[in-house]
């Protein structure tokens, strides 16, 4: 039995959870790859999933040999890549994950560069504020504003992200601008949709040096910060985003910013990756690429603290010790 076949065999037919689809994408007759998967499963002596006709639904051991198998043939992947990337610079089909607002309004603009640079890499960009979990076996890095959930994930500190408060001057006229964050309770809010809790996100503040949380009254709640943006510049109500998302509405008057002396703290941007013993050299390029364009971004914040953007920038964590 050919066991690397075996395994690339298994994890397509759990990634398609189907084996006449996992036989199309590796050009196999649907007959071998269930063959091979009685084999594998003869061979370790363990049922790995049950068969229904409608799905498939892996047993508990065979979603633990999957997560093995995924990380195996990833880093035969990643080696080869090392190797071909050694002679020829990276190559391959790179795929990422991030949030909408900063793909659509910081990364795509500038993608063509990226581009230019490495032109023998095939881009898959996925825009989606969901998180992601850093074990997809498709993606090679996310990158995500807000800190990463889990500290053993290897991750690459990007940036950091200014918050604003915000209203529009109609309705400011209408209910006043409010001096303090006890007035924000006479007022309205477009609030922002936590896509990692489903819940609204109540404004936050610095407030002499502590994290303070308020909340406001919401006229809307919304998942999409930019189409927040467009509610609150038509009156609705305040608003608390990221600068770069409302500096359009900033620059042209129609939003106006609140409460500045109270800014809330900044939000960390950072690329994360799968739970691999390294990070691919293709993901590595992008990643100090985006860390460059972000850097030079009048949209963002500059943030002295971010050190050199070099490969040993990498950590485990949040305070692991660096990788090299």
């Amino acid at each position: 039995m050919d066991r690397f076949q075996s395994m690339q065999v298994f994890a397509k037919v759990v990634e398609l959870n189907s084996f006449s689809r996992a036989a199309d994408a590796l050009r196999l007759p649907r007959s071998t790859v269930s063959v091979v998967v009685r084999k594998l499963e003869a061979h370790l002596r363990i049922r790995l999933m049950q068969r229904t006709t409608r799905r498939l639904n892996l047993t508990p051991e065979g979603a633990e040999y999957y997560r093995h198998c995924i990380r195996i043939l990833a880093e035969i992947s990643e080696s080869e890549e090392m190797l071909a990337s050694a002679q020829h610079g990276p190559r391959g089909r790179l795929s990422v994950q991030m949030s909408m607002a900063l793909g659509r309004i910081v990364v795509l603009p500038a993608i063509d560069d990226f581009h230019k640079r490495f032109p023998d890499l095939e881009l898959m960009i996925g825009l989606d504020d969901e998180p992601v979990h850093p074990s997809h076996e498709n993606l090679d890095c996310t990158i995500r504003m807000g800190a990463p959930e889990d500290p053993g994930v290897i991750q690459r500190r990007l940036c950091d992200l200014e918050i604003v408060t915000a209203g529009s001057p109609d309705y400011l006229l209408r209910y006043g601008e409010p001096q303090r964050t006890e007035d924000l309770q006479q007022h309205l809010a477009v609030q922002c949709l936590s896509h990692a809790t489903g819940k609204v996100a109540n404004f936050m503040f610095d407030i002499n040096g502590d994290a303070v949380e308020v909340g406001v009254p919401a006229v809307l709640s919304i998942s999409d910060a930019e189409a927040g943006a467009i509610c609150s510049a038509r009156g609705m109500g305040l608003i608390q985003a990221p600068r770069f998302i409302l500096a359009p509405y900033l620059n042209s008057g129609t939003l106006v910013e609140v409460l500045s002396q109270w800014q809330p703290r900044p939000m960390r941007v950072a690329a994360v990756f799968p739970h691999r013993r390294q990070v691919a050299l293709k993901a590595r390029v992008f990643v100090e690429w985006a860390a460059e364009l972000f850097e030079k971004s009048p949209l963002l914040l500059d943030n002295p603290d971010l050190g050199d953007p070099s490969l040993s920038g990498y950590r485990v964590g949040t305070d692991a010790p660096l990788i090299n």
